[in-house]
């Protein structure tokens, strides 16, 4: 099942952009089953692509999958990756969702991206690959609203 995986079990230094990062899949152990998958990254961080500050982001990604999942450690460093990359909250949020979507061809893919405020406005991206498939568990995100002091 981890024939063929190149990070998992190593020393593995983070990559130093997303192109060069590398996202490594698994073959489904419940193919024959329907069920999500949920990712949270609460401390996700890239850079402002105009300032070079730091953005900080909720994400959360829910997939059904097919016959792969993603390798969990390959993602953390994919995720972290975007660290020193600059790039818009949007640009972030659905580049994210279309590798994963090329690497591993879930049934159903959808982000959230919960982004703290930048020039005080939280800007939130919100991308999915269709409809949520029927009958299959798929619970809400609940990640509130950004809403400072308040």
């Amino acid at each position: 099942m981890t024939e063929g995986l190149t990070q998992l079990g190593r020393m593995t230094a983070l990559p130093a952009s997303p192109d060069e990062a590398r996202l490594e899949r698994v073959g489904n152990p419940h193919a024959d089953l329907r069920y999500c998958v949920r990712f949270t990254a609460p401390e996700f961080t890239s850079l402002c692509p105009i300032t070079g500050q730091p953005d900080f982001a909720h994400l959360v990604i829910d997939y059904v999958p097919r016959g792969w999942i993603v390798e969990s450690k390959s993602l953390k460093l994919y995720l972290g990756s975007f660290r020193n990359h600059g790039a818009f909250h949007e640009a972030c949020t659905v580049d994210i969702a279309r590798r994963l979507v090329a690497e591993i061809a879930p049934e159903w893919l959808r982000i959230g991206g919960y982004w703290y405020p930048r020039g005080g406005m939280p800007i939130d991206v919100f991308y999915q690959t269709g409809a949520a498939p029927e009958g299959v568990w798929i619970p809400p995100q609940d990640v509130p609203t950004y809403r400072g002091r308040g």
